[in-house]
């Protein structure tokens, strides 16, 4: 299937031309409506595994999925903080939905660093118009992280993809599924693959205990035919100097910060409700002072994360300015040091909401251990341990970290 005939089938019906939102304001202001939205029936989502296929829609056709799209291309290319924000938002309301469009807008990185003019302009238009991205990146039955044994073989009228892939998060909902694999030469590609492709299986098997719905099950390809145009280079992404890595980390650490904060919101109106002596308006709170205790340095916790994730957001965007080694490896180094002090907050704080609510935490109908559960599964994505050995490599030794997704 080409492209152009992809593009037919979507305009027929498989997305509605979406809302083109053209700021910052404009952005936070839908993402705070549409969070109110997607609240309502959050925990019973989880409880019972319905994927979210409504607010999905609702969310991609706001306009949201396309304000990383750069303004030459017609999109608002809001802040990185900006982006931070509203993912965090929608991470907070729902720890499934934060994280659907986490690698959307990692492929939209890739695509504006290595695709050619006229891809940006064909693919970029798509998003703009509605169409979601998921993703086929991770692989089994490699040795490492950074193997690949997808294949994408050249034939005479564009590529041959092969292979298998799982923790394909997003995939159910999209409308492309960015795809990396390899050619004969081991050269890396992002391969953005038409969801209705011959050849192409999407299998619903995501099991995991936390993040229920959000579509990470397997896809398979086999034999399936690419045109030359979807091909862009994603090993270029990370041979130069880009903010491919750092933005991709800056995401997962906003998804722990949402996480973190409505895990902390949620456990001072548990304590209220059971200690109604803890009040804001008291001044001089005497009783239970582990209860206060535990309070003060979970909210110190959160406080902390959020100004990382500030400052990080910044070096981030300003490397996306002024790019250069030391403009990306800074960047690197702030996002490290964000997203590894999410991880443990994200996961201290929704376990002290259950710890905290008392008795009433463990009720099954009330689903506080969600935010446990979303943390903790998604602070598995990549070991927090290895950034603190690269912040430390950084600013004890000068050395850069490597140019990676995971840094």
């Amino acid at each position: 299937m080409s492209s152009l005939q992809a593009l037919e089938i979507q305009e027929s019906g498989s997305y509605r031309p979406a809302h083109i939102i053209r700021s910052d304001e404009e952005a936070l202001k839908v993402a705070h409506e549409l969070a109110e939205k997607f609240k309502h029936r959050a925990s019973e989502r989880d409880l019972n595994r319905e994927l979210p296929h409504e607010e999905i829609e609702a969310y991609s056709q706001s306009g949201l999925w396309a304000i990383t799209v750069p303004q030459q291309y017609g999109g608002a290319d809001v802040s990185i903080h900006t982006l931070t924000k509203i993912i965090a938002l929608m991470s907070g309301v729902d720890g499934s939905i934060g994280q659907i469009p986490q690698n959307h807008f990692y492929a939209l990185e890739i695509l504006r660093n290595t695709g050619s003019d006229a891809q940006k302009r064909r693919l970029f238009t798509e998003v703009l118009q509605g169409a979601r991205f998921g993703n086929a990146l991770a692989e089994f039955k490699t040795k490492n992280a950074a193997q690949r044994y997808t294949s994408l073989r050249q034939v005479e009228n564009g590529y041959v993809l092969n292979g298998e892939k799982f923790y394909c998060t997003g995939s159910l909902f999209a409308h492309r599924i960015p795809t990396l694999a390899s050619d004969e030469q081991e050269r890396q590609f992002l391969v953005f693959v038409p969801r209705h492709s011959k050849g192409l299986s999407l299998i619903d098997d995501w099991s995991g205990f936390g993040q229920r719905t959000t579509g990470s099950g397997t896809v398979k390809f086999e034999n399936v035919q690419i045109a030359p145009e979807d091909v862009v280079p994603f090993d270029l992404a990370y041979s130069t100097a880009t903010i491919s890595g750092p933005f991709a980390q800056i995401i997962h650490a906003s998804i722990e910060k949402g996480i973190a904060r409505a895990a902390f919101e949620e456990t001072l109106i548990r304590v209220r409700q059971a200690r109604p002596w803890i009040d804001a308006k008291v001044e001089h709170a005497t009783q239970d002072p582990l209860t206060l205790y535990e309070i003060g340095r979970i909210a110190t916790d959160v406080k902390a994360t959020e100004l990382l994730l500030k400052q990080a957001a910044q070096a981030v965007q300003d490397a996306k300015v002024a790019l250069s080694e030391r403009s990306v490896a800074h960047a690197s180094i702030q996002v490290a040091k964000a997203r590894a002090h999410s991880t443990e907050t994200a996961l201290k704080v929704s376990s002290k909401l259950i710890e905290l609510a008392g008795s009433r935490g463990s009720q099954r109908k009330d689903n506080l251990d969600r935010y446990w559960r979303n943390a903790r599964v998604h602070t598995l994505h990549d070991p927090a341990r290895w950034k603190y050995f690269f912040i430390a490599n950084y600013v004890l030794n000068g050395v850069f970290p490597p140019r990676r997704g995971t840094l």
